[in-house]
């Protein structure tokens, strides 16, 4: 699978409302509007919404999905704190962003992306909705945080809908049945240009990407849709008229789309919804190991006994893999101005499946829970072994 790597990759969330022409500062995912001293405030809530499961039904066309689905899509405009190097260190100001989102039950509740709403670690002090009504009238509704999974790029909002218009909740569909050719809308506000649509195709799926805490994003789904600055945190729309992804990020090497856009499947963000409602927070199985992917040529210079899997550079103490005795490397290797460390285990297998790279191994773990039993199996010098590791909860990154 192929992982977008950061240098040709931008989170889409942001665009200066005011100041569009400044597109070529987007690499830096929020562009400012204005500066003021602030303190950022985070909150939590509950959340209950169910995803719709998509099913057979007449293909609509990109003007019948527009008008049926555009009205609980949303303009997300966030304030975010912002750290500069002043002449007498660090200045803490603010900055305000547009992205997108998409309301998700009739009780207010609304999907984006975790990045639209935070940064760095720490949850926008001020975000408000913006609903579109009949031809160019909106409306502003101040927005809660109800809760924030930078691991998945994953944020939930809750408006009053005493306050809001008559919300239309979007329906979810199942990213897991979404194919490679099959067409696709989204709706959003590209470039500050709201309530935008574009339309295009599945172009691939089980794409993984990164989000904004490291961490990895399985099962992705590639469109050439154009997506731009401002569409992020708003829906990628099957032909049924149902949501199979949160748009979140271009590979680009010129900062604009060039035919690559990416969603968070829809798949992944119910489950951190559900979540949310149950516990309030969202857990994620662990290992416990660093890993470096190995290639068949990476192999043959290293003089290892394997033609792909793992290397695991690291073993965290007190971790699933350290009580199952898998062991970390001790040495390092450079190798084409890549260092590698070497001596410790190298993991090819994981319950039954050949693992090729140390995204394939990331993705594995993602698909369980804490607490499930798993079969790894490792070359350690010329013995292959197979141990049992109950994955436990991973450390909270946010």
């Amino acid at each position: 699978m192929t992982r977008l790597r950061s240098h040709a990759l931008m989170f889409v969330s942001g665009v200066a409302v005011a100041a569009i022409a400044a597109v070529a500062l987007m690499a830096t995912g929020v562009l400012p509007v204005r500066t003021q001293t602030t303190t950022v405030v985070t909150s939590g809530q509950t959340l209950g919404t169910t995803p719709v499961s998509t099913a057979a039904s007449t293909a609509l066309t990109p003007a019948e999905i527009y008008q049926r689905d555009a009205p609980g899509v949303v303009e997300v405009v966030s304030t975010l704190q912002t750290t500069e190097q002043g002449f007498f260190g660090p200045v803490t100001g603010t900055s305000q962003a547009l992205g997108s989102g998409f309301v998700v039950s009739p009780q207010g509740y609304i999907l984006t992306n975790a990045h639209v709403v935070s940064s760095d670690g720490k949850a926008a002090s001020k975000v408000s909705v913006v609903f579109k009504g009949k031809g160019s009238q909106t409306t502003n509704v101040t927005a809660r945080i109800v809760g924030v999974d930078e691991t998945s790029d994953v944020a939930v909002l809750k408006v009053d809908p005493a306050r809001a218009p008559a919300l239309r909740p979007l329906p979810l569909g199942r990213s897991s049945a979404a194919q490679v050719g099959e067409p696709v809308v989204a709706i959003g506000n590209p470039l500050g240009y709201d309530f935008s649509l574009t339309s295009g195709i599945v172009s691939a799926t089980d794409r993984n990407l990164q989000s904004p805490n490291g961490s990895t994003i399985s099962n992705g789904i590639q469109t050439d849709a154009a997506i731009n600055e401002g569409n992020s945190g708003g829906p990628l729309i099957d032909s049924a008229g149902k949501v199979i992804g949160i748009n979140e990020q271009i590979a680009s090497q010129s900062g604009g789309n060039q035919g690559l856009g990416f969603a968070v499947p829809i798949d992944t963000a119910a489950s951190v919804m559900s979540q949310l409602e149950k516990n309030g927070k969202v857990t994620y199985a662990w290992l416990g190991v660093s890993g470096q992917t190995i290639s068949a040529d990476v192999a043959k210079a290293l003089g290892l006994k394997v033609d792909q899997g793992v290397l695991v550079a690291s073993v965290e103490s007190g971790s699933p893999a350290a009580k199952a005795g898998i062991r970390g490397g001790s040495r390092q290797v450079a190798l084409q101005d890549q260092v590698y460390v070497t001596g410790g285990d190298i993991i090819t297998r994981v319950g039954g499946s050949a693992v090729a790279s140390n995204d394939d191994l990331s993705a594995f773990v993602a698909a369980h829970k804490p607490g499930d039993r798993v079969t790894v199996t490792l070359v350690r010098g010329s013995q292959t072994l197979t141990v049992q590791v109950t994955l436990g909860t991973r450390p909270s990154v946010f």
